[in-house]
């Protein structure tokens, strides 16, 4: 069955209704895909179609997947958000698996890790606040949501325990941190297989959080929490960044009372064209227009994972 046009929809109403509308009228095919994947009881294999699209020779992603990186070539941080997609899917293994991690294996350096960014971006256009550089060092930021995803899905790989091991290393020196770096930690230890050694990570981790007051408890207080050096005016975090789901172990960080705080604030940001709105620095127009349907779906899936009504 034909998917319907913007003109076969309901009244948006509901929150969700509102976000099919804004998704349909901004979205790229992978996001409208997944939308119809997580809402409308649609098909598996249309996104992982779509998601061909972006996949390269070298089993890596590129082609912005991510779109604040532009141009052909794979980067780890296209190949993340690939990874992520395949796992929503419930299909990330296989084949298609097994170049990924070659691919990974290829880019990392020598004890495992990821770089954010690797050189062969350079020449494309890509965000101001990406540092492109000839020999990047390994990043949490990139390997964390990576291994998280392949322990959670049970892929086993050479490369893999190498970038293990860095995780767990990288996160235990941790003496003071960033959001998005805390983050890809949570995205670590989720899925690591050492259950005690994580939980212990993540509590830690946690009084690191609450104590550098990495995530804003009072939405309608904004100013009592300081941005990170480098983020963007306003680019705060909040309580279901990090907990994005009930069974993070970053959820344990916060009370009832700031998670719920924090999903009413989640809830009420939905904008008037449907859509949620991109917090990090907007640098041109295309990634600003195609990252605001990924972080309406974000905020969609954080909502139905805490029982939140959208529909």
């Amino acid at each position: 069955m034909a998917e319907p046009g913007p003109s076969a929809l309901p009244p948006a109403r509901s929150p969700l209704a509102r976000a099919e509308r804004f998704v349909w009228l901004t979205a790229r095919v992978l996001e409208r895909r997944l939308f119809a994947y997580h809402f409308r009881d649609g098909a598996a294999g249309p996104v992982e179609t779509a998601l061909d699209a972006y996949r390269n020779e070298d089993g890596g992603y590129g082609h912005a997947l991510e779109p604040d990186l532009r141009g052909p070539g794979s980067q780890p941080l296209h190949t993340a958000h690939a990874l992520r997609v395949l796992d929503a899917l419930g299909r990330c293994g296989g084949p298609r698996v097994e170049r990924v991690c070659r691919y990974l294996t290829a880019v990392s350096t020598p004890d495992g890790a990821l770089p954010a960014v690797h050189p062969s971006q350079r020449g494309y256009p890509a965000a101001p606040f990406v540092p492109i550089v000839d020999d990047p060092p390994g990043d949490l930021l990139a390997t964390g949501p990576v291994v998280g995803v392949l322990h959670r899905n049970e892929v086993w790989h050479a490369w893999l325990f190498r970038a293990t091991d860095f995780c767990w290393q990288r996160i235990e020196s941790l003496r003071t941190t960033h959001p998005y770096e805390a983050e890809a930690a949570v995205a670590f230890l989720d899925s690591a297989p050492d259950r005690s050694r994580a939980q212990a990570a993540a509590d830690r981790l946690g009084r690191l959080v609450r104590a550098q007051r990495l995530a804003a408890l009072e939405p309608d207080r904004l100013d009592r929490y300081p941005v990170s050096p480098g983020y963007a005016p306003g680019e705060h975090h909040f309580p279901h960044d990090y907990a994005r789901t009930p069974r993070s172990l970053a959820r344990a960080w916060f009370t009832d009372g700031e998670m719920a705080r924090s999903l009413d604030f989640l809830a009420a940001a939905q904008q008037e064209d449907g859509g949620w709105p991109v917090r990090w620095r907007r640098w041109a127009p295309a990634p600003a227009l195609e990252a605001r349907p990924l972080v309406t779906l974000d905020a969609l899936r954080t909502l139905m994972a805490y029982g939140r009504p959208v529909d």
